[in-house]
């Protein structure tokens, strides 16, 4: 016995209008303009940046700087980031490289070398 395969889709369209995807709450747009500026300030009453920023600290995107009142700059840790209060502004910018330049081989037979043991 032979069965029909039907050609349909399994995309459910549900009603009402389509929101855009607006850039503030886009958080790719905050990580390309955070990488354009090389910093970005977000004020202390906007949730929604830190939230996009916060979940960008956890996979290593961006680094959080807290603002205090004095104006120095205190680096957020991704845990403390999560619970980000309205209370201080933020200064999300770009993480420095996580790797030293003067700790890279001259060529690469020097990286798969027989270390001395």
């Amino acid at each position: 016995m032979e069965s029909m395969l039907t050609a349909g889709t399994n995309v459910v369209r549900f009603p009402g209008p389509r929101v855009l995807a607006s850039p503030r709450y886009d958080q790719r747009s905050l990580l390309e303009a955070v990488y354009a500026a090389g910093s970005l300030p977000i004020a202390a009453e906007d949730r929604t940046t830190k939230a996009m920023a916060t979940r960008l600290t956890i996979c290593g995107f961006v680094v959080v700087d807290e603002v205090q009142a004095d104006g120095t700059a205190r680096r957020l840790r991704a845990s403390e980031a999560i619970y980000g209060s309205t209370e201080r502004p933020w200064r999300v910018s770009k993480p420095s490289s996580r790797y030293a330049l003067h700790d890279l081989p001259a060529t690469d037979e020097d990286m798969f070398a027989a270390l001395p043991a």
